[in-house]
């Protein structure tokens, strides 16, 4: 497993919301939902600053850990050190909406070959 350990001291809501977001990600391959590592699923941590975890671009879902997500800003920057990349393309989706919506507190967009399917 891909795991790192970090060093950084973490509040327990953010701990909590890094735990919830990997289970999500191992949900999400149990059930096939995904396109290897092109579907993205991001959650906003409170506070001021914007920031929301993702998921590290190049893992499995069911590789993703509560300490190897990302943590971001809305321009798409590492605000903690992290060995992965974020892709691009989830990154633009996903603070396009954490940027308009306060309210959305978690984004997941999938791929499924159904819903490609019915999007062509």
């Amino acid at each position: 497993m891909n795991d790192i350990v970090t060093h950084l001291p973490r509040s327990a809501t953010e701990q909590r919301l890094r735990e919830e977001l990997a289970a999500c990600y191992r949900l999400i391959a149990h059930f096939r939902m995904t396109d290897l590592i092109f579907t993205h699923i991001s959650v906003r941590l409170p506070g001021p600053e914007h920031h929301f975890l993702i998921n590290p671009y190049g893992l499995m879902f069911d590789e993703i850990t509560a300490s190897n997500l990302v943590k971001i800003d809305l321009q798409g920057r590492a605000v903690e050190p992290s060995p992965y990349p974020v892709n691009p393309a989830g990154f633009v989706i996903h603070s396009a909406i954490h940027g308009a919506r306060e309210d959305a507190q978690c984004v997941l967009h999938t791929h499924t070959k159904a819903g490609c399917a019915v999007a062509a």
